[in-house]
């Protein structure tokens, strides 16, 4: 058994860290193809799709607890490392909850990319992989960056779906999760660790977002204005 007077916070730090990292690296990856095909190709099913993505982000995660909860047991049955309790399972929950209006800001910034600059890479022999990795990608960094720091602060700042899924779980809890059960544990009267760790928690994102501020103004802008 763990002493909860000395809670593993360290451990929960990285929880959290390896949770943000991998879920915004993701949604950066996944929300860029997906913007890259709405704004440059043109296919069957393109306006209905945009309207889905939009549609399905009105609904949060949080109105399908239930489901969630009973839909990773059973996967938990099927495959353990992503189901319930896992670190995996609770990345590929937010990610189905990121793709929606990153997406539409995506395309918005990608549609601001002069389409001229893809004919010339298509006279050159370029294919629509060297378009997207060489041309759009670097160009598209400051809404990339975006992306990436709001997925990133999300992870870290989402509580009650954590809690449902990792809650149970000392050893896998994120730094949000463990020291609300760290307070709920008997230990109300200690704010002083409490207030130390939710300091600590706020550190890798203040680092995150002065290395990446001066992509953020040019990215929201740009994404936002432009359909």
């Amino acid at each position: 058994m763990t002493d909860h007077n000395h809670p593993p916070f360290l451990r929960w730090m990285f929880n959290s860290i390896f949770i943000g990292v991998v879920t915004a690296l993701i949604t950066v990856f996944l929300c860029a193809c997906a913007a890259y095909a709405f704004s440059r190709l043109r296919f069957r099913g393109r306006r209905p799709g945009m309207m889905f993505l939009l549609l399905v982000q009105m609904f949060p995660n949080l109105l399908a607890l239930v489901a969630l909860f009973l839909f990773m047991t059973r996967v938990k049955g099927l495959f353990p490392s992503i189901g319930l309790g896992t670190h995996w399972g609770l990345i590929f929950i937010y990610l189905g909850g990121a793709l929606g209006v990153n997406t539409w800001l995506m395309k918005g910034f990608f549609d601001s990319i002069p389409r001229e600059l893809d004919e010339a890479a298509y006279v050159d022999g370029a294919t629509h992989a060297q378009v997207f990795f060489k041309v759009i990608l670097p160009l598209g960094a400051p809404v990339l960056a975006v992306i990436g720091l709001l997925s990133f602060v999300n992870s870290q700042s989402e509580f009650v779906i954590a809690d449902v899924i990792l809650g149970q779980s000392e050893s896998r809890r994120t730094a949000a999760v463990g020291l609300s059960h760290f307070i709920l544990a008997g230990f109300d009267n200690r704010w002083g660790p409490f207030a130390a760790g939710s300091l600590l928690v706020a550190v890798p994102m203040l680092i995150l977002w002065l290395f990446l501020q001066r992509f953020v103004v040019s990215g929201l802008t740009a994404g936002a204005v432009k359909g």
